[in-house]
């Protein structure tokens, strides 16, 4: 039996889908979710073995739960969307599966038995090709106004206004917003592609700081400054990444 979670924020688009997913004698509807956030809680809890997942969600899109789960961490993603004609050309390229709404049987059905193929023993891992998905889909995408973190036993919306500065650790990068720590499953090279760089700017090698909560920026050492922030930590922004900057302030 082939266990599915549905995604949409949209309630009536849920109802069709999971209508049309139960006319297949092989199908389980295990759960549905309607943000971003909820759905990361559900796969984590239900471990699905298929989700269909919308991509335009108002809070926290179908990217952004890739992000948050990992990309080597999904279930067998099939992707919906109206019609979005540079995510369905990434996915075709990298031979994801998708569904274009308004939903159909027909659409349905294909999209059915690729997963089946998959399951079955075909699938060869679609974590590298969601990977490659994200990274092409970046520069076309609106920057993040918020980000899918855990806090406790559950996912939140952590809006990117609260974050103070940001540092990586491999494949991971941690967020300082105030008292608070969060973890997230990527690396500072694709978070700072999906932030505002009107607000946000790249220090170092391994630190972003938000703009607004920079207090004071003081000469060091060998064209290094040190960065102090309002939540009182000293950073350093390093005279390779200032000079990337030039453009964007008057550096003396």
């Amino acid at each position: 039996m082939m266990r599915v979670l549905v995604v949409d924020d949209e309630a009536p688009a849920r109802k069709r889908l999971r209508m049309l997913l139960r006319e297949a004698s092989d199908v389980e509807v295990v759960g549905e979710a309607k943000s971003g956030a909820a759905a990361v809680d559900a796969i984590r809890e239900l471990s699905p073995d298929v989700v269909f997942l919308d991509i335009q969600m108002p809070e926290g899109d179908g990217f952004d739960v890739v992000s948050a789960i990992g990309a080597a961490e999904m279930p067998v993603t099939v992707f919906v969307t109206a019609f979005d004609e540079h995510a369905v050309r990434a996915f075709e390229v990298e031979a994801l599966d998708y569904v274009l709404k308004p939903y159909t049987p027909e659409r349905l059905q294909s999209a059915l038995e690729r997963v089946r193929a998959r399951l079955a023993g075909a699938r060869a891992g679609d974590g590298g090709a969601l990977e490659r998905v994200l990274a092409d889909v970046a520069p076309v995408r609106s920057p993040l106004r918020h980000l899918l973190v855990e806090h406790g036993n559950r996912s939140v919306f952590l809006p990117v206004e609260r974050i103070d500065w940001a540092e990586s650790d491999r494949n991971y990068v941690t967020l300082h917003a105030a008292a608070h720590r969060f973890t997230l499953r990527t690396t500072l090279n694709a978070l700072e592609a999906r932030l505002d760089p009107a607000r946000f700017l790249r220090i170092n090698r391994s630190q972003l700081v938000r703009i607004e909560a920079v207090r004071e920026v003081h000469a060091w050492s060998h064209g290094d400054r040190h960065v102090v922030m309002h939540s009182g930590e000293t950073l350093v922004w390093s005279r390779r990444y200032r000079s990337r900057d030039d453009d964007r302030f008057e550096i003396g």
